[in-house]
């Protein structure tokens, strides 16, 4: 399958970096380089080691369009976070190398801004605090570092059912260029490591924002991109998606494990990140979630593990069930097998956990629960949350 997206061609220049501990001796020549817009390859001494056509990838990203790796099965693109951004932070005014090289504090950067060729995809990487931990247009050691230690604790792409889209590698900037870099700014210089995020997707199909097409905005592209081409064929993309997006939901409850007194549990948490902008989803439409800069181990009293189980599953919950619909919709619409809603919204959830350990349903009544259960076994912390009601 080749992704589609408007192009973005990016010099790629030799690197060092840290790898991800799974995938040391396995790394392509492309995973150990960083990458550079052409309105920015001015401000490093050297030719590329070569010219790659990528496509762009949310604001900051760039995401070749043919696979690059086989993880469990499926397909993995190369996506690379912190290859500079197209539109200003605090405006509408698009950023290229004219207005970047007004910005930048120092003169030799600016003229060789302004001297760069022009190509008409203009991004720059500046050097202006950002989202406390990366420069706007970049990506920050303080954030990459995060991102990697979570892909760390995978098994390759999961961690416990929750699917992640693992970083492979980090690599830094020269130290040249990053101070080159580093005098592009509006307001607040950003003063940390600045890097690039070498990361395997599945898809570049976000859930509702970040992408040109989503499952939000456009479910019949990702239906056709998919070849989701008949009703078992939606069924089972469906059953995935929900499986997934449900391991989500009960992240807390599956990385739980004894923190470091008596009464106090912790476990992964997401901070900044969210459902609808920060995954992806893969042809057979299981979720990955891709930014993990904004997963972070926290400790929680035993008095509050089932609080913050709770606020985990309402945290998502809207946007796991506005996707759902829309693939829903699209699966009748397509394939002419309307149902009650949460009649058929109960099937696919008996389809996509009948295995899952975490997380059970429980018929009480005319209600469907979940009851998730935690990766310590503490039944006395076991969380019952509603489902569907009949």
């Amino acid at each position: 399958m080749t992704l589609a997206g408007l192009p973005l061609e990016l010099a790629e220049f030799p690197a060092d970096g840290v790898t991800n501990r799974q995938f040391q001796g396995a790394i392509p020549a492309e995973l150990n380089a960083f990458y550079l817009p052409t309105a920015m390859r001015g401000l490093v001494d050297g030719t590329p080691r070569a010219v790659r056509r990528f496509i762009e990838d949310d604001n900051r990203g760039a995401i070749l369009p043919n696979a690059v790796a086989s993880l469990d099965g499926q397909p993995f693109y190369l996506s690379v976070k912190g290859v500079g951004a197209a539109v200003a932070p605090y405006s509408w005014r698009g950023l290229d190398r004219m207005y970047a090289a007004e910005l930048s504090h120092d003169p030799v950067v600016g003229a060789r801004l302004r001297g760069a060729p022009a190509d008409g995809t203009d991004r720059i990487i500046t050097g202006e605090l950002w989202l406390r931990g990366s420069p706007y247009g970049g990506q920050g050691w303080e954030h990459a570092a995060t991102a990697l230690r979570i892909s760390e604790r995978a098994d390759l792409t999961s961690i416990r059912g929750f699917l992640i889209a693992p970083v492979v590698q980090v690599v830094r900037l020269p130290d040249a260029l990053e101070e080159a870099v580093r005098s592009i700014y509006w307001y607040r210089q950003y003063r940390g490591r600045i890097v690039q995020e070498l990361r395997l997707v599945p898809s570049n199909i976000r859930i509702y924002f970040h992408a040109r097409n989503t499952v939000g905005n456009n479910v019949r592209h990702v239906f056709d991109l998919f070849d989701v081409d008949s009703n078992a064929a939606a069924l089972l993309f469906e059953t995935n998606f929900v499986r997934s997006t449900v391991a989500m939901l009960t992240l807390f409850a599956r990385t739980m494990a004894r923190g470091s007194g008596p009464d106090e549990f912790r476990g992964l948490d997401f901070h900044d990140v969210w459902l609808d902008k920060d995954a992806v989803v893969a042809p057979n439409g299981a979720v990955y979630f891709v930014d993990l800069e904004g997963i972070e181990e926290v400790g929680v009293p035993r008095a509050q593990v089932r609080e913050k189980i709770e606020d985990q599953v309402y945290r998502s919950l809207y946007e796991l069930t506005f996707a759902y619909e829309q693939i829903e919709a699209e699966r009748a619409r397509r394939f002419g097998d309307p149902a009650s809603p949460a009649a058929q919204f109960e099937g696919i959830l008996r389809a996509a956990l009948h295995e899952d350990p975490f997380v059970r349903l429980r018929q009480e009544g005319r209600r469907l629960e979940f009851e998730i259960r935690n990766n310590c076994q503490e039944a006395t912390l076991y969380t019952r949350f509603q489902a569907v009601d009949h």
